[in-house]
């Protein structure tokens, strides 16, 4: 069985396999999108193509929707050339089930893959038509939270953004000057509405991806690129919004314990790839079932009816408390604390850390007792059942292959929001931050990851972050295995309220993070004894 839209069109094979196929013409649905498209998504990776591209064919295969989505990289055209064009732009989506089955289902809701590569004028010319059709709806996003960044820690622009600005709109190579590109392309030849949609998984992310489009903007009316107008017209709401949304579906890294499962089904060329950006992509996506996707309705230009494919729609405000319930408490915090101490401790599964009675203990203290008493409940889900799903069913699944070291990625870019603003509620509430204990461990162990030795003193690998190198040129002359080699090398780290959203020497939490850094300084094993003394001070 071959993945295109030539090897469906004998459907015995697949069905015989019990993997279900699309319940329309998807190579018609494909044309008729072509010519007249409502949706563009930027960002072609596993999070749009396991759960977003799917709730478009969970209303295609309805009847509810007669066309699909175009999508777009504006990083790694690699996953373009090789994954979606060979393939027909056609995913293979295998669901892993707690109960050790799987799902199957050939997902076709993608019309077209294209590259936003300002170096290839038919891509870009096509981007424009694009966006000059007014009967365009929704723009979205998955291109993860440095992809909206326009500026460096340090508050400067990286240079890619800074030459953007500078020479204008006729070739940008930032995402986000791209996106305004052609927000001004759209302005100048229609100015019809649109929706222009982060989501990704991060906090108040229709703000940040409004802050940055505004910033390149007005660098480009105040150089006589865009006018006045232009300005206008991304600033009211009626005509170009800005929604917010809330996403959590785990999509890991493609499993070759599946490949080789498709592969027994008889299903051709189904090995995954590394594209030259270091991608680690296949055909296939594997994922959990559950997922959640909450988004401020807010569409100028209309919008498929995602509610009925399980898409909960609200206010500004709702979004933000469930994104909040995820972020600060119910799951991201728990998934960082494990990956930096999993990675320490020598394991590369998620589930298989959920067998370690440390690991376990430290997500519970995290979630359960510092987080859950500051969370907001945002009404629409009930943040104890959602952690209770989170830690009895989702990292438990034996059958998901996901990796701390996938899940300690960008970690600098994290933990503001995953631990900062609980430490904010917590003053706001007048609670003291002396009485966390999992919390301090989380950033204590994520600062000993840092120095790329495990808790056997073995070399280890630090997962791709931006600040990596200024991290561990803070951390320069500590030695693993010599405490006597810290001589406050955290304290300018541990006050950067850019990396943690406050200062936590002036909040009082420094010591104790320095405290648990020394401990699990000491040696061979000392990570692992440092999480038993401060989880179980009862047996100290």
């Amino acid at each position: 069985m071959e993945l295109s839209y030539l090897g469906l069109l004998d459907p015995a094979p697949w069905t015989a396999a019990g993997i279900a196929l699309p319940k329309y013409d998807a190579a018609a649905m494909a044309e008729k999108t072509r010519k007249a498209p409502i949706w563009v998504h930027f960002g072609s990776g596993n999070i749009f193509r396991g759960f977003i591209a799917q709730l478009q064919q969970t209303l295609l295969n309805a009847g509810l929707a007669e066309k699909g989505i175009l999508a777009v990289d504006t990083f790694d055209f690699d996953i373009i050339d090789r994954i979606y064009t060979p393939y027909d732009n056609l995913t293979l989506n295998v669901t892993l089930n707690p109960d050790a089955t799987v799902s199957c289902e050939v997902m076709s809701a993608v019309a077209e893959g294209l590259k936003a590569d300002a170096r290839d004028d038919v891509q870009m010319a096509r981007l424009r038509s694009i966006f000059s059709d007014p009967g365009l709806q929704l723009v979205s996003f998955t291109i993860t939270e440095k992809g909206y960044a326009l500026r460096r820690a340090d508050g400067s622009l990286q240079p890619i953004a800074a030459a953007d600005l500078e020479n204008g709109p006729s070739s940008c190579f930032h995402a986000m000057s791209i996106l305004t590109a052609l927000l001004l392309h759209r302005y100048q030849t229609c100015a019809a509405p649109l929706a222009v949609v982060s989501m990704d998984n991060c906090s108040r992310n229709g703000e940040k991806l409004f802050s940055s489009v505004m910033e390149v903007a007005k660098a480009w009316e105040a150089r006589g690129f865009a006018d006045a107008g232009f300005l206008a017209y991304l600033s009211d709401s009626s005509r170009v919004s800005f929604p917010w949304s809330m996403i959590d579906k785990i999509t890991p890294r493609p499993s070759s314990t599946v490949q080789r499962m498709l592969e027994s089904m008889g299903i051709e060329n189904m090995s995954p790839i590394v594209t030259s950006k270091n991608t680690f992509i296949a055909p296939f996506v594997n994922a959990e079932r559950p997922q959640y996707l909450v988004i401020e309705d807010n569409f100028p230009n209309g919008r498929p009816p995602l509610e009925k494919a399980g898409v909960i729609f609200g206010d500004r405000d709702t979004v933000n408390k469930s994104e909040a319930m995820k972020v600060m408490t119910c799951l991201n915090p728990l998934h960082t604390a494990m990956s930096v101490y999993g990675c320490m401790l020598g394991y590369t599964l998620i589930c298989e850390e959920m067998k370690d009675p440390d690991i376990v203990k430290l997500i519970q203290i995290l979630g359960y007792q510092e987080g859950l008493p500051v969370v907001v409940d945002p009404g629409i889900l009930s943040p104890k059942a959602f952690l209770d799903e989170v830690v009895t069913e989702r990292l438990p699944n034996p059958f998901m292959p996901d990796s701390p070291q996938r899940i300690a990625t960008d970690t600098s870019q994290k933990v503001s929001i995953r631990f900062g603003e609980t430490l904010k509620n917590y003053r706001a509430a007048g609670k003291s931050l002396d009485s966390l204990t999992a919390i301090p461990l989380a950033l204590a162990g994520w600062l000993r990851y840092l120095l790329g030795v495990d808790d056997r003193l073995e070399p280890m690998e630090i997962s791709p972050d931006p600040m990596k190198e200024e991290l561990q040129a803070e951390l320069a002359g500590i030695q693993v295995g010599n405490p006597e080699s810290y001589h406050g090398q955290l304290r300018n780290i541990l006050s950067n309220q850019v990396i943690f959203g406050l200062d936590l020497v002036q909040a009082g939490l420094a010591e104790k993070i320095e405290a648990i850094f020394l401990d699990e300084l000491a040696g061979a094993g000392a990570v692992r004894a440092a999480l038993k003394k401060y989880l179980y001070p009862e047996q100290a």
